[in-house]
């Protein structure tokens, strides 16, 4: 698989990562099988595994510790530190879940209630302990980066970013760009939605999350569906799936993007990993664009 650097002197990553947000017990009950899809994510050369979506004290945090023992330099593991927590602790704590002594990318989850530079300055000190390599920020604002990165460098900002939601591009690609930061794409695939999956409100279960996410909503949901059938008529004259035509869209967007789509299933997981094959035409990548405007969702 193609590899990208995280920003100038981030890591390098597989062009696509694994998230974990299909991973957590609100996509139903977890165990040894859901596990064996991050083993399988590796033997295809995906490297970077983001578990920040998973609660802390998941119990998939070990089974994830278990399937990366004994290959764990070709990975690179992220997850969260919340702000307004002892650091240092909850830093520990992590890295014993996973069976670790280190986190690739550890990215700080931005309290609007207290200035970022004090959760930076204690990241910075877990990085100088040798507990943590890079630091990330997850969805903060771009005058939040900015600021963060004044007192530390930050590796990457991680946040949602896919055809159906492409709020990064008003500010924060820019920003991140400026400063040399690297961008974790968060729910490329619109959380199932971009993969044509959910065509109702009715199609969710009553605990499943993302009938929290007003996009979901009986509402609001039916005019998406017109925009992604435009797209579905874009991907059929291509002759790909949607979820790839996605991924490869979000791809092209620059080098220094790496989506981490989740998912339980092998075959979406190859299917997501195709998509790294796909060159799409500055035409398609244009029409594209114009189906799904930003500010749409």
């Amino acid at each position: 698989m193609q590899r990208r650097r995280l920003g100038q002197a981030g890591p390098v990553s597989s062009c696509l990562g694994l998230g974990s947000m299909a991973l957590s017990d609100g996509y139903g009950p977890v165990g040894v099988a859901t596990s064996a899809i991050v083993s399988y994510a590796l033997d295809a050369g995906i490297t970077m595994l983001d578990v920040s979506d998973l609660p802390a004290g998941s119990e998939m945090e070990p089974l994830i510790g278990k399937a990366v023992a004994g290959r764990r330099a070709e990975v690179l593991l992220a997850t969260r530190q919340d702000a307004g927590t002892d650091f240092r602790r909850s830093c520990d704590a992590t890295l014993t879940r996973l069976g670790t002594e280190y986190l690739d990318i550890y990215y700080l989850s931005v309290d609007r209630s207290e200035p970022v530079e004090c959760g930076m300055t204690q990241m910075a000190e877990l990085v100088a302990a040798g507990k943590v390599r890079h630091i990330g920020l997850l969805e903060g604002t771009p005058q939040q980066l900015r600021r963060a990165h004044a007192v530390h460098p930050v590796a990457a900002l991680a946040m949602p970013y896919s055809l159906w939601q492409r709020e990064a591009e008003r500010e924060h690609l820019a920003v991140a760009r400026e400063l040399g930061v690297g961008v974790v794409a968060r729910s490329p695939l619109g959380r199932g939605f971009l993969g044509g999956r959910i065509r109702s409100n009715a199609q969710l279960g009553p605990a499943d999350p993302r009938r929290a996410d007003p996009r979901f909503s009986a509402e609001n949901l039916p005019d998406s569906m017109r925009m992604l059938r435009e797209a579905e008529a874009t991907a059929a004259d291509l002759d790909i799936g949607m979820s790839r035509l996605a991924l490869a869209w979000l791809l092209s967007r620059g080098d220094d993007i790496v989506p981490i789509p989740s998912t339980r299933d092998p075959i979406h997981l190859e299917m997501n990993i195709a998509s790294a094959e796909v060159s799409l035409t500055d035409e398609a990548c244009e029409r594209l664009s114009h189906v799904f405007p930003p500010g749409a969702a």
